[in-house]
């Protein structure tokens, strides 16, 4: 698996398969082009062997030193093979190379799966009250730098 920053041309493709990354949740309305044109050495692409994208990450780091992944997805045939892992390491490297002295992320009380894999990672898990207006909460993960080996 080779990781490298994301193209606007690897967005686009990445869009053209959405379902393949996120099992029928249209979330396409996250992945603004704006994130690859100013902080393309902080999003990144996964590829197999074959060339074909696995997983991609869409991340910046913040004013306050913060790595902020803003979303993250694997190809449902690629899953479990650390994909994900990688490329969070790699953006951890490249948000330190920026001065984050943390990584953070927010998602839905619903989002399972992703709350597991933080708090694999070691990132603390934080319900947060009307995070994203009146009466929706989010769950935050923050975890400190670096990640572990």
């Amino acid at each position: 698996m080779s990781i490298d920053p994301m193209t606007v041309s690897d967005l686009a493709r990445v869009l053209a398969e959405h379902d393949q990354f996120w099992d029928g949740r249209d979330v396409r309305f996250l992945h603004h082009s704006v994130f690859v044109h100013e902080f393309g050495d902080t999003c990144l692409t996964a590829r197999g062997a074959d060339g074909r994208i696995d997983g991609y990450l869409l991340g910046m780091t913040t004013p306050h030193r913060v790595g902020y992944i803003h979303v993250v997805a694997v190809r449902a045939a690629a899953r479990g093979a650390g994909c994900a892992l990688a490329l969070y390491r790699a953006f951890a490297a490249a948000a330190a190379g920026h001065g984050a002295d943390r990584l953070r992320a927010i998602t839905t009380e619903a989002n399972t799966g992703s709350i597991a894999f933080h708090r694999r990672l070691g990132f603390d898990v934080a319900r947060v009250e009307d995070y994203s207006g009146p009466g929706v909460p989010r769950m935050v993960l923050t975890r400190p730098l670096p990640l572990p080996d």
